[in-house]
């Protein structure tokens, strides 16, 4: 059940940084696809469409770090989703290691599995 409820929240989160990406208010874009990162690191297609994205933010400030981090992201991600190799909270930007557990956000902690 909390999958569901994980993916679905994942999805809100997804859709509401492509509004703001079409709107053209990217850091609000960012911020979504960090949380939608979070939500859909333990399966392939949900987090490797969230680094997808976060390559267009990127691309479209002009943001070359982020960009080469990620395509590096894009490369590994799936994979490690895969595995279950997954650093619980990482917002998945290229400002973070792609190896760092972060806090997972108070609203997101009933969600990804602890309660």
């Amino acid at each position: 059940m909390k999958s569901h409820a994980r993916l679905s929240a994942y999805r809100e989160a997804i859709t509401a940084a492509r509004v703001a990406y079409g709107a053209g208010d990217l850091d609000a874009s960012f911020r979504l696809l960090e949380r939608a990162h979070v939500l859909g690191q333990p399966w392939v297609v949900p987090h490797t469409v969230s680094h997808w994205l976060m390559l267009k933010v990127g691309w479209r400030r002009g943001d070359g770090r982020e960009v080469r981090g990620q395509l590096l992201r894009l490369a590994a991600g799936g994979v490690l989703s895969l595995l279950g190799w997954l650093p619980e909270g990482n917002t998945g930007g290229a400002d973070i290691s792609p190896t760092k557990p972060m806090p997972l956000p108070a609203d997101l902690i009933a969600l990804c599995g602890r309660s």
